[in-house]
């Protein structure tokens, strides 16, 4: 059965029903669609978007487990081997030793974290937006330790390592996602 974006979107809401997961799951989701057409990878961008909506299917119930119980569940699923792999990778030397291997499971190990850090600082600004947010603001609150401590920097900072890319392209292509996609989650979120 071919996994279309209901059905995944269904997967993901059997195992999580808080709105922070499902946001930051819809969050991205979008940026990794933006991230395929972005990188020459058009043609793939519904797979990548995929990845990015299911990467997380574990964590609200299971964190514990994360990225070996989503493993389980998405063969439970009948969902394909790539997708497990790829969803899995992004928890390499944290949760799992599925190391990234291709640009898109890179990305995704990179801007996972970076997204969180970017969605904390919106809320922070008087819009609650990232859209008129600017780089030099990104770099200050990725700078300052204290603000949004769960967002590891050093898993930002090996991701863009990974990526072959220096902070700033990260920092700046993530943020440009973000912008780009942001009504969309809103209404997904609706």
């Amino acid at each position: 059965m071919e996994l279309t974006r209901e059905r995944a979107v269904a997967l993901l809401k059997e195992y999580n029903q808080e709105p922070f997961h499902i946001r930051h799951a819809y969050t991205v989701e979008a940026v990794m669609g933006w991230f395929a057409k972005e990188l020459g990878y058009g043609d793939r961008a519904g797979f990548w978007s995929t990845v990015g909506l299911l990467h997380d299917l574990d964590f609200e119930r299971w964190p514990e487990e994360h990225c070996i119980k989503s493993q389980e569940l998405m063969r439970q699923a009948g969902l394909d081997e790539e997708l497990i792999h790829a969803t899995a990778s992004h928890g390499w030397g944290l949760a799992c030793d599925i190391a990234p291997e291709h640009e898109m499971e890179k990305v995704l190990f990179a801007v996972d974290e970076l997204t969180g850090l970017i969605g904390a600082a919106a809320l922070m600004r008087p819009s609650k937006s990232c859209a008129d947010m600017e780089l030099k603001s990104l770099r200050k609150k990725f700078k300052d330790k204290r603000f949004a401590a769960g967002c590891s920097r050093e898993v930002i900072q090996q991701g863009a390592e990974l990526l072959g890319w220096d902070l700033d392209k990260l920092l700046d292509m993530t943020l440009r996602a973000m912008q780009a996609t942001e009504a969309d989650v809103e209404a997904r979120m609706q």
